[in-house]
């Protein structure tokens, strides 16, 4: 596989002396859905923007099909797409409009342009509103007015920084279903979120990053496994504390079980296979006379490995902070 993307030992330095990232490696294969995670300041958008040349680097190396970006950052424009986490289109132009001018200062020739933006305009339902100004329609409209901009030119990666951070949930799931065919049709993409069930959907391989540094990768299933097998979850109908001391005695000795957990008057049980574990469970615990009034089980999910690596849950931030960036609508018009 083409390595599209390969960062080695990258960092970045403000000047106050906040260290953004620091010594980052990893690499994106071509054909790649990946995810980039980590909590509000971890530096995922810092390394976004050294990849696709907003931002110089303090050291290390990044490469963008094969070419590092402080030496040739033209070339490397030319051959991504960018939508970042503020929305970036033309508030005094058309929907048409503003996919039209994308794709000609991307060089694409006047009549192609044309066609081009009426082709995205009508893969993200934006036709019936292809003669509005940008500043008329509303927030969900614009976000997908601003991922059309991004792949006007057509190019082989583009970078995602949180691109449906404040859709609602159909929105949402429609962008979930376009990003998949994009990918299946051989685009590659470098996606950061906030919704872990998002990264668990859509990517084949993901890193979080924290406090600058990559603290995992791998691929959701990788990831997932890595925190545990299944968990069980006895809740006891006896509450009395001789009880719950017998039934931690009862489940700490089932083969193959982690260490469990009492949570009230239940227990939690990592095991390794919950569907075949479950009986044997329940057999143990009524041969030990302990009364269970429910059982429940589940799989471990992206939501605690970023616990575990993070030592928080992610946080979703409040969409109505932010704005279209009238400074940024001039960093899009050169990429």
């Amino acid at each position: 596989m083409t390595k599209l993307i390969e960062v080695e030992s990258l960092t970045k330095v403000y000047p106050d002396g906040t260290r953004a990232v620091d010594d980052v490696s990893f690499h994106v294969e071509e054909g790649e859905m990946f995810g980039f995670l980590g909590p509000n300041g971890a530096g995922k958008t810092t390394t976004i923007r050294i990849l696709v040349t907003l931002l110089p680097k303090t050291a290390g190396s990044a490469r963008v099909g094969g070419i590092e970006v402080s030496e040739d950052p033209d070339t490397v424009r030319r051959s991504i797409g960018y939508a970042a986490q503020f929305i970036g289109v033309d508030d005094d132009l058309t929907a048409h409009e503003n996919l039209v001018l994308q794709a000609r200062l991307h060089g694409i020739g006047k009549a192609e342009a044309r066609r081009r933006a009426e082709e995205l305009l009508e893969v993200f339902a934006l036709s019936p509103v292809a003669g509005r100004r940008a500043a008329t329609l509303s927030g969900g409209m614009r976000r997908r007015l601003d991922l059309a901009q991004a792949l006007a030119h057509r190019p082989p990666l583009v970078f995602l920084d949180e691109p449906t951070t404040g859709l609602d949930p159909q929105t949402r799931n429609a962008m979930w279903r376009y990003l998949e065919e994009l990918n299946r049709g051989g685009t590659t993409v470098f996606l950061t979120t906030q919704y872990l069930e998002e990264a668990d959907r859509l990517c084949t391989r993901l890193a979080i990053i924290d406090h600058g540094r990559i603290v995992v990768e791998g691929s959701p299933a990788e990831l997932k496994k890595q925190v545990g097998g299944d968990v069980v979850t006895l809740s006891l109908e006896d509450h009395e504390p001789e009880t719950v001391r017998r039934a931690l005695e009862a489940v700490t000795a089932f083969p193959g079980a982690g260490e469990p957990r009492v949570f009230d008057h239940s227990i939690s049980l990592p095991v390794k296979d919950a569907g075949e574990a479950l009986s044997a469970l329940v057999r143990r615990l009524d041969a030990a006379g302990i009364p269970v009034s429910r059982l429940s089980m589940s799989s471990p999910t992206l939501d605690e490995v970023f616990l575990r690596h993070t030592g928080e849950r992610m946080r979703v931030e409040d969409p109505n902070t932010r704005a279209s960036s009238p400074a940024f609508r001039v960093m899009r018009g050169r990429r």
